[in-house]
């Protein structure tokens, strides 16, 4: 059984020690700034690290798919990448860094 709930326990995903490390190399590569925020001309500290082509769109651990990211730009995409993925209509695309471009 699956303490986890229905996507399994933080190790069943892939976010062990394997993870945690290469977490934190890539907060330190990006200097622990919001790389959504800086490319807007903000500096704010990141706090997690995200995929930017998410892991059940095939996206994987590499390096460049990871970016430092703060809590609210995470929430922002994990929730226009929820909408895409239930197939709303006027969901957005994705541009090449992963973030959601929204129909005109």
């Amino acid at each position: 059984m699956s303490w986890g709930g229905e996507r399994g326990t933080r190790h069943e995903r892939g976010y062990g020690y394997a993870w945690q490390k290469r977490r934190a190399l890539a907060l330190q590569r990006d200097a622990h700034l919001c790389q959504p925020c800086w490319r807007d001309g903000r500096v704010t500290q990141a706090s997690e690290v995200d995929h930017i082509t998410p892991k059940h769109l095939d996206g994987e651990d590499d390096f460049d798919n990871l970016q430092s990211i703060c809590t609210p730009c995470h929430k922002a995409k994990t929730q226009a990448e929820a909408k895409a993925r239930q197939g709303a209509r006027t969901g957005p695309t994705f541009d090449k860094d992963g973030w959601p471009v929204w129909p005109a």
